[in-house]
């Protein structure tokens, strides 16, 4: 056999294989997601079950299995530990044949399964988590941050409370990667807007009692004090707050992260005239109100969807439209991403916006009053809206980024 022969043989078999690879590729409409978050302590009313029927919903609203596509939903308890999220998340990569992982709410388990996605070249698509550094300097190219960050808190409720007056601070703060970041991020917004930071005490996640923080902060005599917690924690410490007659005796009570499932468990009585920052409302108009009515049939606890839940089903539904525009599952988590943010977002819940090289979506925010009693007209009527933020305020810009996907 001639040289020149060998070279064409060779040719002509790897085109073939590539031609195979290709079709392969393309008749490969499978599909599994994996819904990773709190199921059982502090973090499971803003999202748990929630979630999986939100991710479910997507689903079903991208039109995939009617066109031959076969979605599977799992879920999967990280009982807000790092390590057991790890775990989880890697059995359901190198056993079960995951392709995305959704919500992980708790930042210490966000950022150790955004490390696994990347060595495993599998996704994230975060809706649950808020610290910033998951966009920021410890981004990734198989990681997405869909609904919220601390940056986005911070800018909102900080800087709105400082400009009004609140001009000194003491912060209350959950004693891990989200408290830190979110206490870090309000308190640069609180000096750069001429306030001041006069402490802070750091409390154990999925704490029962803070009668003992909370005096701290009232012996600060500060205007504010930032609650850098969520979930239980926050309803814990508001409710304990009352008690004590904080808000009575003068400070306001800053709830920097605050759901409406929070607000429904602590009741207008006790939650009224806080302030804070969200990008989603059940309420906001009518798009939103129509999907959160039909969500509600559908939530396993009779809910309205919290923002985080409306994140999820944002971010699956946008997953499922680049494996479509790809035409297949290609099951190449970077390849995935990639394609999502070329593609714009556009969904009833946030609007259209795009995807950014860092790995956040751009989406406005914004911040609102939890209502007093005699001023809600309906079941889930707690919330004032007092301003729009624009999505280029919402985010941190890319040029003061330290994520090392961002060129500058």
């Amino acid at each position: 056999m001639t040289t020149s022969h060998t070279r064409r043989m060779a040719a002509l078999l790897a085109a073939t294989a590539l031609c195979f690879a290709g079709s392969a590729f393309a008749d490969d409409k499978v599909v599994k997601i994996g819904v990773l978050n709190d199921m059982s302590s502090l973090y499971a009313d803003i999202g748990g079950p929630n979630s999986v029927a939100a991710v479910n919903m997507a689903v079903e609203d991208s039109g995939l299995k009617a066109k031959g596509w076969t979605i599977e939903v799992i879920s999967g308890d990280h009982q807000n530990k790092p390590d057991v999220g790890v775990n989880i998340g890697r059995q359901w990569i190198d056993t079960q044949k995951v392709d995305v992982i959704m919500d992980t709410p708790n930042s210490g388990v966000a950022l150790a399964v955004s490390n696994l996605v990347k060595e495993k070249n599998s996704i994230l698509l975060n809706s649950g988590a808020a610290t910033a550094d998951l966009t920021g300097k410890a981004c990734n190219a198989n990681t997405i941050s869909f609904t919220y960050d601390t940056y986005m808190l911070a800018n909102g409720t900080g800087k709105a409370l400082t400009k009004a007056g609140g001009d000194s601070w003491f912060f209350l703060t959950a004693d891990y990667a989200f408290g830190h970041a979110l206490e870090r991020d309000t308190s640069a917004v609180v000096t750069s807007s001429g306030g001041k930071v006069l402490g802070s005490v750091k409390h154990p996640l999925n704490t029962a009692d803070f009668s003992s923080f909370l005096l701290q902060a009232q012996s600060s005599k500060a205007k504010v004090i930032g609650l850098a917690n969520a979930g239980g924690d926050t309803t814990n410490s508001i409710k304990q707050a009352s008690e004590f007659g904080i808000v009575q005796g003068g400070q306001k009570l800053a709830a920097l992260l605050l759901f409406v499932n929070d607000v429904h468990a602590l009741g207008l009585k006790v939650a009224q005239g806080l302030t804070f920052t969200e990008s989603f409302y059940w309420d906001l108009n009518d798009q939103t109100r129509e999907w959160s009515k039909r969500f509600q049939k559908l939530s396993p606890k009779g809910t309205m969807p919290s923002m985080t839940v409306a994140g999820n089903y944002a971010g699956t539904l946008h997953y499922l439209k680049a494996l479509e525009a790809l035409g297949g599952n290609p099951h190449d988590g970077a390849k995935v991403v990639a394609k999502m943010k070329e593609i714009p977002t556009d969904d009833p819940l946030f609007g259209k916006g795009p995807l950014r090289a860092d790995g956040r979506r751009l989406i406005p925010a914004y911040l609102f009053e939890v209502k007093k009693p005699e001023e809600s007209k309906y079941p889930w009527d707690y919330y004032k809206l007092i301003a729009k933020i624009a999505p280029e305020d919402a985010a941190k810009p890319l040029e003061a980024s330290d994520c090392p996907l961002v060129k500058k």
